[in-house]
């Protein structure tokens, strides 16, 4: 057998890919599995959206290959949704690049900005992702502590005990996934200002500004970003537009003509028909979120009394569409994610997955029907 490449001797099968392998064996075994462990909407995306796809197949070259820039429509319905939801302005000729999943944007942006030796700052509790990534390209994973006696905030007179001269890239993803924790416009200040005085390329990883928050932000509208900051955004979670693969980067051209020397290597650009179904969800009025967030809210009110149930401590300020709960003194993350899995056929996140500072913690997803909830809740009481 060919020997695997040395890049991948730090990097492990995704938690996810792995677990959900287990559950779907239980659930073959006939175990009545509900699973609160998967932030995949279970929601469909806009009507609209949907007919606008359809409609599509109808267009000339609707099959054929497409700019990997993607198509004009597309990149003028991601500027007018930045101004109209942020307030912030985008050139959609060189600002803003059409991905295939926000998931994408991170290996390309490693893949444009890292060298073998440099370091990435990276949070911890936070993504795996970012971490996989990194080691993929041959980079350094720096951890940066998040903690709950710090509201889950970057610390910088912590950071900054370390050498950070091969920092290149600092991730960042507020609104927080796991913890929930909302955006600030002292945290965004904070990040631009440690960003110019260290040289470092902020990158805000930012899905979930439209899930249970009332106030949605961007790095981008602060003044001084664009020097230093890239943001990722997504479809996925705010339309229910998952497996479609939609999101974008958006950011200072001089940014995103690396980012597209990367990306226009690895793939032949997005589907029409997504393209223009995504152009349509932009479009979208503000109906459209305020919806959505009355199902996700009666959802998390069950999700809240499951946590009571279980002894455990949330915060009710928190947004996005997971619930994260410290865990009762004397049980560990994955003992209680096996005890409910085994004992009451509930699969839940274990929060050590997310980082050292993850554990005692754990996740639940509120992309689950109010009707099972109802039915974690009688298993649980």
């Amino acid at each position: 057998m060919i020997s695997k490449a040395n890049r991948l001797n730090d990097v492990k099968e995704y938690y996810f890919s792995k677990k959900l392998r287990e559950v779907g064996g239980l659930i073959a075994d006939g175990k009545p599995i509900i699973s609160l462990g998967i932030g995949s909407p279970d929601l469909d995306p806009p009507k609209e959206v949907l007919e606008a796809m359809v409609d599509s197949f109808g267009d000339t070259m609707a099959h054929g290959y497409k700019s990997y820039q993607g198509i004009p429509e597309l990149r003028n319905a991601i500027a007018g949704f930045y101004k109209s939801n942020f307030d912030v302005v985008l050139n959609p000729a060189n600002e803003i690049l059409p991905l295939l999943g926000s998931k994408e944007g991170i290996m390309h942006i490693s893949m444009a900005f890292l060298n073998e030796g440099d370091q990435v700052l990276i949070p911890n509790p936070g993504y795996p992702t970012y971490s996989s990534v990194t080691k993929l390209v041959g980079a350094e994973a720096i951890l940066y502590n998040l903690t709950d006696e710090n509201s889950w905030l970057p610390n910088y007179e912590e950071i900054e005990k370390n050498d950070l001269s091969k920092v290149k890239i600092m991730w960042v993803n507020y609104p927080h996934m796991p913890t929930g924790t909302k955006a600030t416009d002292a945290l965004f200040e904070e990040l631009i200002a440690f960003a110019k005085k260290h040289s470092i390329l902020i990158v805000n990883d930012n899905p979930y500004s439209f899930i249970l928050n009332d106030n949605p932000k961007s790095i981008l509208q602060y003044e001084g970003a664009k020097e230093v900051a890239l943001e990722l955004n997504s479809l996925s979670k705010s339309f229910n537009m998952a497996g479609w693969r939609v999101g974008m980067v958006v950011g200072a051209s001089k940014y995103l003509t690396e980012v597209l020397k990367v990306k226009s290597n690895m793939d032949s650009g997005m589907f029409y028909g997504i393209q223009k179904g995504a152009t349509k969800a932009l479009q979208m009025s503000s109906k459209w979120f305020d919806s959505l967030n009355a199902v996700y809210e009666k959802r998390r009110a069950l999700t809240w009394r499951i946590l009571d149930a279980l002894d455990c401590v949330y915060n009710k300020e928190n947004g996005g569409m997971f619930v994260w709960a410290k865990l009762p003194d004397g049980i560990t993350s994955e003992q209680m994610t096996d005890k409910m899995l085994y004992e009451k056929d509930v699969f839940l996140t274990p929060g050590s997955i997310f980082g050292t500072n993850g554990e005692g913690y754990i996740r639940l997803s509120l992309c689950v029907k109010e009707e099972k909830l109802k039915e974690v809740l009688s298993r649980v009481s």
